[in-house]
């Protein structure tokens, strides 16, 4: 506006006056675009102190924060801020002088946060595809026919840490006692793919004669005779002669999972529900009334099989007996990092 009013003719009193600005400004863009032509109507004006901070320099911060302390000669297993920035000042080879609060927002921008540390583990079975392949197709295949058994355990009396409504700053106190007095116990959980129904008991122990009772317990729901698939993991006392002949005479196979994948097992996500409104929060006198319990939650928990809340759970334990791999089965590998 400036200039095509001063290219029209008027004086700079009256373009002062039109766009409301100081006279000497007015006489500063005209002397200004005198000297520079069209140029001077785009001044690139950055409005605070240049950069000093490189883009190849902020790509090398951020290789560097995204990598293990052990590896970069440091005697330690991770970096705060103020570690990173001393190590990429000092002991770098590459030196860069950075404060705190830019590297800060130099991580930030490179979505690099601090993160918990996470664990995978992968099967060393021989036989690892052929076991997944063959849970995969009996469950999609006949699913109405499939069940799950697992022990879970060790059940322990003593007061257990967990969670529940209270006034603020007032929370429910369990006695601080870790006195074992009630020895252990195991729950032998047996659960239904089709009818999402899971039913057990409470042993003292797992044993192959525990494991034989709970596979003529799931014979018996279908007593049809029609073949059963039964998915267990590998422990000894899952697979011995006895069991493995009781299971060829009454039609009942036996489908293991893989070394180091129990979460191929479809009863791991129902023993998250079983942890969290059973075990975490509790302090159970003994074992009978620690048993009336369980059983007391299974008969809800099969009335109200699709509640939110026992899904959730489900999808909480699901993900965290999945983080060893995290991802199901029949899905590309990932390469590890």
């Amino acid at each position: 506006m400036v200039v095509l009013a001063s290219a029209g003719g008027n004086t700079v009193p009256a373009i002062a006056r039109l766009v409301q600005a100081d006279e000497d400004t007015i006489r500063q863009v005209i002397h200004r675009f005198n000297e520079m032509g069209m140029a001077s109507l785009d001044p690139q004006w950055a409005g605070c102190r240049p950069r000093q901070i490189s883009p190849d320099e902020e790509q090398f911060i951020v290789e560097t924060a995204s990598t293990r302390p052990e590896k970069l000669g440091r005697p330690f297993t991770r970096c705060s801020i103020r570690k990173l920035a001393d190590h990429l000042r000092l002991h770098s080879a590459r030196r860069v002088r950075v404060g705190r609060e830019r590297l800060r927002q130099i991580l930030h921008r490179h979505s690099i946060t601090f993160q918990r540390t996470k664990t995978w583990k992968e099967s060393t079975d021989p036989h690892r595809d052929t076991k997944l392949a063959r849970i995969e197709y009996v469950t999609s295949h006949f699913p109405q026919r499939v069940f799950a058994f697992d022990e879970f355990g060790p059940l322990v009396i003593r007061p257990q840490a967990g969670t529940g409504w209270a006034p603020a700053g007032h929370p429910h106190r369990l006695p601080a006692n870790y006195h074992k007095l009630h020895g252990v116990r195991q729950f032998h959980g047996c659960y239904s793919v089709s009818d999402d129904q899971l039913w057990g008991v409470v042993r003292r122990r797992k044993s192959a004669a525990n494991t034989l009772a709970a596979l003529k317990s799931i014979r018996a729901s279908r007593p049809d005779g029609a073949p059963i698939y039964v998915i267990l993991d590998n422990l000894s006392a899952h697979k011995g002669s006895k069991i493995r002949a009781w299971a060829a005479r009454n039609k009942v196979e036996l489908c293991f999972t893989p070394t180091y994948a129990s979460w191929a097992n479809p009863i791991e996500a129902q023993f998250g529900p079983l942890r969290t409104f059973v075990i975490a929060g509790s302090n159970h006198p003994n074992h009978p009334a620690l048993t009336r319990k369980l059983q007391a939650y299974l008969r809800w928990r099969n009335a109200n099989a699709r509640h939110p809340d026992v899904l959730a759970a489900q999808r909480r334990e699901r993900a965290r007996i999945r983080s060893e791999r995290q991802r199901r089965w029949g899905q590309p590998a990932t390469r590890a990092a």
